[in-house]
């Protein structure tokens, strides 16, 4: 059990000391910034540091800016019920312990409850059996084969699985499911969107303003300017609660998807592959390493069964199931051996289903971008509050000082003058300006937009064939700098026939022609091939095809074994297994132990060709007679290995050998601890299989070349077919690449120094006949200077999927044991999946900087716009409802319009996302300060120079103020929606590519448009604007669209290659001082 140890053990995932700078796979030296929003990885980080960076945010309502997160309290709760349930699975296992040793002195008194269906066993006596474990209850009826037929299932062939049969097993025992959480209505959501302080700070000043309008102007005339505040901020909390319902949602659906873990059950004598939800009482389901146990159940058949019951007992140990101890608990996993059994408790009548529907599974899980995010609008939050301080105390001074006039140019405040109401009414007017600065300046939505991100970039992959586990992955994705990927199902089609053979020392061409073997060698070939397989064949009445099953090498042999003549089911019903060992993949081989109608024993063998053929001392050869293996027939044998591998075929040896009877173990527990005899072995044949390569593997490696992504094979097959596979696909380029150590084998690599291993590390390009802990030493040595992307599907792999940045498993292919172990499952097995994945991942980073880059510009122009007018004039060109607008078109519906961009194939033409990349590049801070420059200098010349510039100077002076506010306000939007194209690509001059195919995007921008134009058309007297001429609104959109040829001629501008925040760091050596002290005790606290 040496493979569950090391499973057992597996090292928890850990980050390398070094982080990875975008392009040169290098380290870039730093830890971090020592800031609490600096969090590398958010897996296995500690409870402290969550705690840290949220009490750190600048957060003004925190149950929207943190519902996405790892909720912490819910956390703990569900940490209290699973020990709860576990310490209760643990007093049934001892209390059958005490039950068991007095039965052996008092005989059972037990009674079985009367069937009240057509079944002749009752539910509570099933529940009772299975969840105490109860061998006498089991005995009562009938053991494994009475039980059985009381549920009328056959042991070898299921049951009937007709809907009707399905059906009334449902009705009687149960479904195999259990009740979800129900997810939040949007009711709640929309009371979260309410919680935001600043605008119940809006809703307040809006109701004093509206009662004192009232009483002051009337009800026709006073309800405007306070009715107008209440309807924008009631649009922004109905805009942002169907936003968040949605993603909810979208969430929901996925972690749906995560739970539908899908197995293979007997029914009507078919191996047919279904979802654990479909599973009923009486199914007969086959069991293989890494599988979970989909419902409790007795054990029917097994060879070598262990399974990992941790998960229900949370203890780490490994349990030996068999005849005699043949309950299998629901939600364990396979750790070793094979066999089937009889499914007695589904759903909520397991230990499993219970603790399913006790504990709410929290989809919240923060990501490091996600972290950062809050971190950036913490900052810019601190830069708008204080502006917004400045503003109120700027205005109310020049209110009370008679420097703040209205429109006519009569002083808004006279001391000793103006009433009580009026100067009230005027201060809840300036409150409410500064509040709504607060409600732009602070990005609330800017954390947000990489939930959108993620939630839309994880729908989208589900149609690409990525499921993804840990919201984080996407992101890492991006920042991958190695994938080390499997061959077999990967980089192949996993579709394996067998093109080759070797029999009776010659070769057998075709190798599908059982008359060219000799007879004993046949029946003795077919016997090995029948027995000593995890598959099974079923052969339908019709006189159909036959359907084979099983892992595709299992399948590719048995197939060969059907057209040589094999009768499955006849040859497997001659004999009876003794004992087995199953595949294991540091051994590289299988075998099984048979007794024969004659009583002979025979030792069964099956594995890779050179290993198996090592241990074989003879052969049959055409007269079958038994000849010794010499030296010359050995070096041919290798030589055919060889040339089949150089064509890359996979090369499996099948041999045998004769034992006694007489040394075969009788006792159960002896038997268990049975070595299988696997030497002097004779040789019955080598087989080459075939498994092509898959179309699109070559131009897939060669598009993560070209974007700074090595590919790396690992496999376990032989070298020379690694390396044929290898220059196929393009991972090596020519023969003259084939060598060390570009080309290693597992041993070489594991018998160096960890010294050695990681200077030649990087130069691996194929590794040969690697075990799953050379793949492990593998991923540890690149992570010192990689981030690094792991393909698996063996539960073995499962220590590497842990250990890697990112481990991606195998849909079809993969064990439970390794999507577990796993951040995105590829569902279709094919790499170029995994290179989806990689865009998907660049993607969501490009996403978040174009909406950072689009929200940044609005709010340096919005707070300078407003900052200078109000310390000049003591007016504000932007009131408090035009404010609400722009921040509807800036935080939600920019977030809609951004986040949601598909990827392109221009992400791949560039390096990798650094994980330690700024989140504002120099490129994304020259487009920011172009824009926001441009567009304060315009309208602020408009805000001063306005009424000449409009020709203004003989309107009415009330009415052309309004016109000029208007002007000032419309030019604002406009600036924006030109913007936005702007922003979805900073460092591109064809901002339009792609734009068609995004219609969520146009939608945005289109109904921003026709809203605008109604604002402005027919909603003056909410918005305190009025209609504007044909040739004012062509100024506008003139103004707007000068921002298009500016962004262009800007991007012609070079830009530092060293981001600012490291040019600043250098500046002052200060902070790098105060920052290596906090990254020390960091470092302290989080060890």
């Amino acid at each position: 059990m040496e493979d569950d140890d090391e499973f057992r053990d597996s090292p928890i995932r850990r980050r390398g000391i070094l982080d990875i700078e975008a392009g040169d796979g290098g380290g870039d030296g730093e830890e971090g910034t020592g800031s609490p929003f600096d969090i590398r990885s958010t897996k296995n980080v500690p409870v402290r540091r969550l705690r840290r960076w949220r009490q750190a945010a600048l957060v003004l309502n925190a149950s929207r800016r943190f519902r996405y997160t790892l909720d912490l309290k819910k956390q703990e709760a569900k940490k209290e019920i699973e020990r709860k349930i576990r310490t209760h699975a643990q007093v049934i296992r001892a209390a059958y312990l005490f039950k068991e040793a007095g039965e052996k002195v008092k005989a059972p008194s037990k009674t079985l409850s009367p069937p009240i269906s057509e079944y002749g066993v009752a539910i509570e006596d099933l529940i009772f059996m299975s969840r105490e474990h109860d061998l006498s209850m089991l005995q009562l009826l009938g053991g494994v084969a009475g039980l059985s037929e009381k549920l009328k299932t056959d042991t070898e062939k299921g049951i009937q699985g007709n809907d009707d049969d399905i059906l009334r097993r449902r009705d009687v025992f149960g479904s195999n499911t259990y009740p979800w959480k129900k997810p939040r209505s949007f009711w709640t959501f929309l009371w979260e969107a309410w919680q935001d302080l600043t605008l119940i700070i809006l809703i307040i000043a809006a109701v004093a303003s509206l009662a004192l309008g009232m009483k002051s102007e009337g009800i026709q005339q006073g309800w405007y300017d306070g009715g107008s505040i209440t309807f924008a901020v009631i649009l922004v909390i109905l805009v942002t609660a169907v936003s968040d319902y949605k993603q909810s949602l979208q969430f929901q659906s996925l972690n749906e998807e995560k739970q539908n873990i899908h197995l293979e059950v007997f029914r009507g004598g078919r191996r047919i592959e279904m979802s654990i939800f479909e599973i009923v009482v009486g199914d007969v389901i086959p069991l293989k390493i890494g599988d979970q146990v989909p419902a409790d159940g007795v054990l029917l058949s097994g060879q070598s069964l262990a399974i990992d019951e941790s998960s229900m007992t949370g203890e780490s140990r490994i349990v030996h199931k068999n005849l005699k101890a043949p309950f299998l608990m629901s939600g364990c996993k396979v750790a070793d051996g094979y066999g089937t059994m009889l499914a007695t408790s589904v759903g909520t009548n397991t230990e499993w289903g219970l603790l399913m529907s006790s504990i709410s599974v929290d989809t919240g899980e923060e990501t490091p971008l996600q972290v950062r995010l809050n971190g950036l609008a913490t900052s810019i939050g601190a830069v708008g509050l204080t502006v917004a301080f400045l503003v109120l105390a700027v205005l109310l001074i020049r209110y009370f000082t008679g420097h703040i006039q209205n429109a006519d140019g009569i002083d808004q405040f006279k001391a000793g003058k103006t009433s009580i109401s009026h100067a009230i009414d005027g201060v809840i007017k300036i409150v409410t300006i500064a509040v709504t600065i607060v409600v732009v300046a602070v990005p609330e939505g800017l954390p947000l937009a990489v939930t959108l991100n993620l939630a839309y970039s994880m729908r989208k992959m589900m149609k690409d064939k990525a499921l993804v586990r840990r919201l984080s992955a996407c992101e890492t994705m991006g920042s991958v700098t190695t994938i080390c990927s499997d061959k077999t199902g990967t980089l192949t089609l996993n579709q394996m026939t067998v093109v080759e053979a070797y029999a009776n020392g010659r070769k057998i061409n075709p190798p599908t022609d059982g008359s060219l073997l000799s007879s004993t060698l046949s029946s003795l070939l077919i016997e090995g091939v029948a027995l000593n397989t995890t598959g099974s064949v079923f052969v339908p009445a019709a006189g159909a095809d036959a359907e084979v099953s099983g892992s595709p090498t299992e399948k590719a042999i048995l197939y060969w074994g059907v057209k040589l003549g094999m009768n499955f089911a006849a040859e497997r019903s001659k004999s009876s297994i003794i004992h087995a060992f199953p595949f294991n993949s540091d051994k590289k081989r299988g075998g099984v132990a048979v007794k024969t109608a004659d009583m002979k024993v025979r030792i069964h063998w099956k594995g890779a060709a050179e290993i198996v053929l090592a241990s074989c001392t003879h052969y049959i050869d055409e007269t079958d007679s038994v000849v010794s293996l010499d030296e010359p027939k050995l070096r041919s044998l290798k030589m055919s290995i060889e040339d089949m591998a150089a064509g890359s075929l996979r090369c499996i040896a099948i041999a045998y050998r004769l034992y006694e009877l007489g040394k075969v173990p009788i006792d159960d527990e002896e038997l268990l601890r049975w070595e299988i005899p696997g030497d002097e072995l004779i040789l019955l044949a080598i087989v080459g299989i075939k498994d092509p390569c898959r179309p699109g593997a070559k131009e897939a490696v060669q598009l993560c070349t070209k974007a700074g992504v090595k590919v790396r094979m690992v496999t376990g097959d032989n070298l020379q077919t690694a390396k044929a596979i290898a220059l196929e696909c393009g991972i090596l380029a020519s023969d003259a690449d084939a060598s060390e150590p570009n080309l290693i084998e597992g041993k070489r690599f594991r018998a160096l120094s960890e010294d050695q291993r990681q200077d030649i590390a990087g130069k691996i390009s194929v590794m040969g006949r690697s075990s799953p802990n050379d793949k492990l030493l593998l991923v540890k040595a690149l992570k010192k200077s990689h981030v690094v992307a792991v393909t698996g599907d063996g539960t073995n792999d499962a220590p590497a999927l842990h250990e890697a940045d990112i481990g991606l498993s195998m849909g079809i292919q993969g064990t439970e044991v390794a999507k577990e172990s796993s951040d995105i499952i590829i569902l279709d097995d094919n790499f170029m999946s995994v290179v989806k994945v990689v865009k998907w991942g660049r993607s969501v980073y490009a996403n978040i900087q174009k909406f950072i880059q689009f929200q940044l510009t609005v709010n340096v122009a919005a707070l300078i716009i407003n900052v200078v007018a109000a310390f000049s004039t003591g007016n504000v060109p932007l009131n408090a409802v035009q404010l609400l607008w722009v921040n509807l078109i800036m935080d939600t519906l920019g977030a809609l319009a951004l986040a949601t961009e598909s990827p392109t194939d221009y992400l791949m033409h560039r390096p990798p996302v650094g994980r330690r990349e700024p989140l504002i590049t120099n490129i994304m801070w020259r487009n920011v300060l172009i824009q926001a420059v441009y567009q304060v200098t315009v309208l602020l010349v408009l805000q001063f120079r306005g009424l000449t510039l409009l020709h203004l100077q003989h309107e009415d002076r009330e009415q052309a103020n309004k016109i000029k506010n208007t002007v000032v306000f419309n030019a604002f939007v406009f600036c924006q929606l030109f913007n936005e194209l702007n922003a979805r690509k900073p460092d591109q001059f064809n901002v339009f590519e792609g734009m068609l195919k995004n219609r969520l995007f146009m939608g945005i921008v289109g109904v921003t448009l026709i809203l605008q134009v109604l604002i402005i058309e027919l909603l003056g007297k909410f918005t305190t604007t009025v209609r504007l001429n044909r040739k004012l609104w062509i100024l506008c959109i003139a103004i707007g669209f000068i921002s298009w040829p500016l962004a262009a001629i800007g991007k012609l501008i070079p830009v530092p290659q060293t981001p600012l925040s490291k040019i600043f760091k250098f500046h002052f050596p200060w902070r790098r001082r105060r920052e290596g002290q906090q990254r020390e005790e960091e470092d302290i606290l989080g060890q």
